[in-house]
C-alpha cells in the first residue's frame, strides 16, 4: 500500500521576541509529535518553518527598543532557533523571512498573480499618523472591536473575541505610535477581491471538494476552524489590501510601488514555500514535489492564524495554479497560565528557553505535560500544580514505576538476562491482545489530530504493565513458582520494549532510555504491539530511576517567580485634544482644606464638601464616596477648581472640583502641595 506524502508546516513565529510555553503547546510541539510518528509509519514528509522576520510587530518592537527591524530579527531569529534546537522539536529546515531566497519567492508570487489579474488597484482613504508623517498598517492600529467592544482591539485582529477585523471597523482608532486619533490621507494599493472565491471556497471548506473532486475530510476539521472560516464566508468576503506603506518588508515588484511592501499575510505563508525551496536546494531536492501533485499539506497554527491559513493562503495558493491546498488546517486553541493568559507584555509567560537552561533534565517532562492539557478544541491552563502532578502521578508513579520493576527485577532473578516466553494463562493472553491493540488507536487518533488522546492511550501501554506486573506479584510468586514468573516477565519486557516504540513521537528521550536499558532500538511503527520484540537470553541493562518527582519547593518557586517578575500593565487613556495656555490660565486652581463631609441622600457614589479656599468656605460635591468616609477627611488639604460653573448634582449646588488622580486600577487620590501651603494658594 503506497504511503501518503506530507508537507508540515508550523506557524512562523514572529522574531519580535522568545517563545513562551503557549506557543509551544499550541503549535511547535503537537506538530512534531505529528511528524515524528509520520516519520515512523515511513512517509515521505517535510516539516517547515521558520521566523516571520516582516510586519508591523517587528518595527514596534525596534522603535520600542530604539534599534533597527534587522537588529530585532537576528537576536530574536537566534533566541527562537537554539530553543527549537534544544527542545528537540525536529524541523527538516528552520528558515527566515528576510533571506534573499523568500523576497525573490514572494516577489515573483505577487507577479504571477498580478500577471492573471487576481489583484485590483485601488485608491482609497486609510489612516495616517500626522505626528509621525506615515501610514498605519493594522497593527499599528488600536479601538473598540465591534462585536465584543475590547477597547485594546488592534486594525487587523481582536485579540479577545478572535474577530478579523480592518482598521476601518475599529471605533474611535487611535495610533500607536502617538497614542492620538488619526486622520484619513488617500493612498493606492493592490487588492485581493476576496468575494470573487466564496463559492469554491464554501465548498471545499464545508465538503472537501474542489471542482467537483474529493480533496480532503472535512469530519477531519476541527469544528472551530470550520466554524470560523463559515462565519467569515457567510459575513461576505471582502477585497483585502495585499501591500502596505512601509519601508520594512518584501518590496512591491511593480512599477508604481515605491515605498510598498507585500502585507505580511501575504508574505510570510509563502516562507513555507520559500524555505522548501532553500531546503530542497541544501538536499539535492526539487521544491516542487513538496507543493504539487498528490501530496497531504498540513498548517499547525494558533486559532488566532486560522482565516489566514483557511481562507486568505488557499485563495492566493489556488490562483497561482498548480499549488496543493491545505488537507487540514489542526488549529490550537489558546493556552492560559495560572488563571491567566499569556502576556508578553505584561511578562507573565514561562519562556521556553528559561525552562530549558533551569530544568535541562526534564525536557520530557514539559512536553508530556504541555500534551496532556493541550487546547486542541478550547482553551486549556498550564499550572504548576498540574505540571507536578501529573509528572508525579503519571510518569513517575506509572511509567517509571512499571519500568523499573521490570527491568530490576531481571536483573535480581536473571542477572539482567531475558527469561524464556512459557505457557500463557487467559490473563496473560488478554494483556497481550490489549498490548496489540494499543498501537492502532494510537495510530488512528494521530491521523485524526488528536494528539492529546494519543498520548494517553500510549500511557495504558504502561498502565497495563503497572497492573500487569500488580496483579501477578512476581516477588510474592517467585518463591512457590519461579516458572511462571519467567513468564511474567518476558511479558513484563515486551511491554517496555513496545513502550520503547509508542512513546518515542512524545516523549523521545524517554523512549531512547528505555531502549538502551533492553539494548533494543526501532523507530517502526509496524513493530509495535509485537510480541516477541526482546528475545530470550538477550541480555538487559540495569536501569535508573526515570523521572525524579517535583517537590513542593519548586511549585512554589516557580509560582513565585511569575508573581515577582509580572509587569503591572497600565493602559492610560489617551491625551486629550490640545489646549492653549490662555485657555489654560482660565482656570483658577487653589489650595484648600475639607471642613465637613457627609454622604449624599441616595447616592452611594457622592460626599457632600464644605471647603475652605481661602476666599470663602463653599459647598462642593465629589463623587469619592467609595475611596473616603467622610470621617476619614476631614482636616484634608486639597486642589480645588474654583471658577467651574456651578451646577445642581441631586439636588445639591456644587460650586467647583475637587482635583483627583486616579492609577489603573481605579483608585483615587487627592492632589496636593508638597508643601503645607495656607488655603487659597494659587496652583499654577
Amino acid at each position: 500500500m503506497s504511503k501518503n506524502k506530507y508537507t508540515v508546516t508550523a506557524a512562523l513565529p514572529y522574531a519580535n521576541g522568545p517563545l513562551h510555553l503557549g506557543h509551544v503547546a499550541g503549535v511547535y510541539l503537537p506538530s512534531d509529535i505529528f511528524v515524528r510518528f509520520l516519520r515512523m509509519n515511513q512517509h515521505d514528509v517535510a516539516f517547515i518553518c521558520g521566523s516571520d522576520e516582516h510586519g508591523a510587530a517587528i518595527t514596534l518592537r525596534a522603535k520600542k527598543d530604539g534599534t533597527s527591524p534587522q537588529e530585532i530579527v537576528d537576536k530574536y531569529n537566534g533566541v527562537i532557533r537554539k530553543a527549537f534546537e534544544d527542545f528537540g522539536i525536529s524541523f527538516d529546515i528552520f528558515h527566515r523571512t528576510s533571506e534573499k531566497i523568500h523576497h525573490e519567492t514572494a516577489q515573483d508570487f505577487f507577479k504571477v498573480l498580478e500577471e492573471k489579474g487576481h489583484f485590483t488597484k485601488e485608491t482609497t482613504q486609510q489612516y495616517f499618523d500626522e505626528e509621525h508623517d506615515q501610514f498605519l498598517a493594522d497593527r499599528y492600529i488600536t479601538g473598540t472591536c465591534p462585536n465584543c467592544k475590547n477597547e485594546n482591539a488592534y486594525g487587523d485582529q481582536c485579540e479577545s473575541c478572535g474577530s478579523t477585523l480592518s482598521p476601518t471597523d475599529l471605533i474611535n482608532p487611535k495610533s500607536t505610535l502617538s497614542g492620538k486619533e488619526l486622520v484619513m490621507k488617500e493612498t493606492s494599493h493592490w487588492y485581493l477581491p476576496m468575494e470573487r472565491h466564496e463559492e469554491w471556497l464554501t465548498q471545499w471548506i464545508k465538503e472537501g471538494k474542489l471542482n467537483g473532486v474529493q480533496q480532503h475530510d472535512p469530519k477531519k476539521w476541527r469544528n472551530q476552524v470550520t466554524g470560523q472560516c463559515m462565519s467569515w464566508i457567510d459575513s461576505g468576503l471582502r477585497s483585502r489590501a495585499m501591500t502596505r506603506d512601509l519601508e520594512w518588508g518584501v518590496k512591491v515588484p511593480v512599477k508604481g510601488a515605491d515605498g510598498k511592501v507585500l502585507y505580511v499575510w501575504l508574505d510570510a505563508p509563502i516562507g513555507y514555500i520559500s524555505a522548501t525551496k532553500q531546503w530542497a536546494l541544501d538536499n539535492g531536492n526539487d521544491w516542487k514535489d513538496y507543493w504539487t501533485g498528490d501530496r497531504k499539506l498540513v498548517h499547525f497554527i494558533g486559532k488566532d492564524n486560522i482565516v489566514f491559513h483557511a481562507i486568505i493562503f488557499p485563495i492566493l495558493l489556488k490562483a497561482h495554479e498548480g499549488l496543493i491546498l491545505p488537507d487540514n488546517v489542526p488549529a490550537y486553541e489558546f493556552l492560559n497560565l495560572e488563571g491567566d493568559k499569556f502576556s508578553t507584555s505584561r511578562n507573565w509567560a514561562v519562556w521556553l528557553h528559561e525552562y530549558i537552561a533551569d530544568y535541562p533534565e526534564k525536557l520530557d517532562e514539559l512536553k508530556y505535560v504541555l500534551t496532556s492539557i493541550a487546547p486542541e478544541t478550547k482553551d486549556s491552563e498550564f499550572t504548576w500544580k498540574e505540571y507536578q502532578t501529573r509528572i508525579n502521578s503519571e510518569l513517575a508513579d506509572i511509567l517509571g514505576n512499571f519500568v523499573n520493576r521490570a527491568l530490576v527485577l531481571t536483573q535480581k532473578y536473571y542477572d539482567g538476562i531475558v527469561p524464556e516466553l512459557g505457557e500463557l494463562t487467559a490473563y496473560d493472553k488478554e494483556v497481550l491482545y490489549q498490548m496489540e491493540a494499543i498501537p492502532g488507536r494510537i495510530s488512528q487518533l494521530v491521523y485524526d489530530y488528536k494528539l492529546r488522546d494519543a498520548q494517553a492511550e500510549a500511557m495504558n501501554l504502561a498502565r497495563l504493565g503497572n497492573k500487569y506486573l500488580a496483579d501477578t506479584e512476581p516477588w510474592k510468586l517467585v518463591k512457590t513458582d519461579a516458572k511462571r514468573v519467567e513468564t511474567i516477565m518476558n511479558i513484563a519486557l515486551q511491554i517496555t520494549a513496545n513502550l520503547s516504540i509508542v512513546l518515542q513521537p512524545f516523549i523521545p528521550a524517554t523512549a531512547q532510555k528505555l531502549s538502551e536499558f533492553l539494548n533494543f532500538n526501532s523507530s517502526d511503527w509496524s513493530e509495535a504491539g509485537k510480541n516477541n520484540l526482546i528475545i530470550a537470553g538477550a541480555s538487559t541493562n540495569k536501569p535508573f530511576i526515570l523521572f525524579s518527582k517535583i517537590e513542593d519547593e519548586m511549585v512554589a518557586k516557580e509560582v513565585a517567580k511569575l508573581e515577582e517578575s509580572k509587569v503591572v500593565e497600565v493602559n492610560h487613556t489617551p491625551q486629550k485634544e490640545e489646549a492653549s495656555f490662555e485657555e489654560f490660565t482660565k482656570m483658577d486652581i487653589r489650595t484648600g482644606e475639607i471642613l465637613e463631609a457627609e454622604k449624599v441622600k441616595k447616592a452611594n457614589k457622592l460626599l457632600k464638601l464644605l471647603v475652605d479656599t481661602g476666599l470663602d468656605q463653599r459647598t462642593i460635591v465629589s463623587g469619592i464616596a467609595e475611596h473616603y468616609s467622610p470621617e476619614d477627611i476631614i482636616g484634608k488639604k486639597v486642589s480645588v477648581l474654583m471658577n467651574l460653573a456651578p451646577r445642581k448634582i441631586r439636588g445639591v449646588e456644587s460650586q467647583g472640583m475637587i482635583l483627583m488622580a486616579e492609577n489603573e486600577k481605579g483608585e483615587l487620590s487627592f492632589v496636593v502641595p508638597e508643601k503645607d501651603f495656607i488655603s487659597g494658594s494659587e496652583v499654577r
